[in-house]
């Protein structure tokens, strides 16, 4: 049980670590510290579309890394964060924005996980409601 409890331990501890990874060598990187700072913010706004789940900082797809190349060759260009934004929201949609805004074409974004909860808090219930009455009956 203690070796269950390291071994849970050294995985949690290691976590954050994962978090910080370095970029992907096909990302280049920038000289300027304020520039790189700005590059992996504006990443960590900007979900993977394949991943769906993670921001392009932090996935390794290849569609995360064309974006973080896109979005690193416009800093470049000095094109502001909004305009860079802007860009691929054209492109890709609001969808690719992790956190999208609340319109009525991306309502359902926002409710879904209230939904899911809701959803599955009402099935907890009548299935409780059922063992209940099952035990009653019995």
């Amino acid at each position: 049980m203690r070796k269950l409890a390291l071994c849970l331990y050294l995985l949690f501890a290691a976590v954050p670590a994962l978090a910080q990874a370095p970029l992907p060598p096909e990302t280049p990187s920038f000289a300027d510290p304020a520039l790189e700072a700005r590059a992996r913010h504006l990443q960590r706004q900007l979900r993977c579309l394949v991943c769906q789940g993670e921001s392009i900082d932090e996935s390794g797809s290849p569609f995360a890394a064309d974006v973080r190349r896109l979005v690193r060759r416009q800093i470049a260009d000095g094109k502001s964060d909004q305009q860079i934004e802007d860009f691929l929201v054209a492109r890709y949609g609001d969808f690719i924005l992790m956190k999208p805004p609340l319109q009525a074409d991306t309502w359902l974004l926002w409710l879904a996980p209230f939904l899911v909860l809701v959803a599955g808090g009402a099935i907890a219930g009548i299935a409780i409601r059922r063992a209940q009455q099952r035990a009653t009956s019995s």
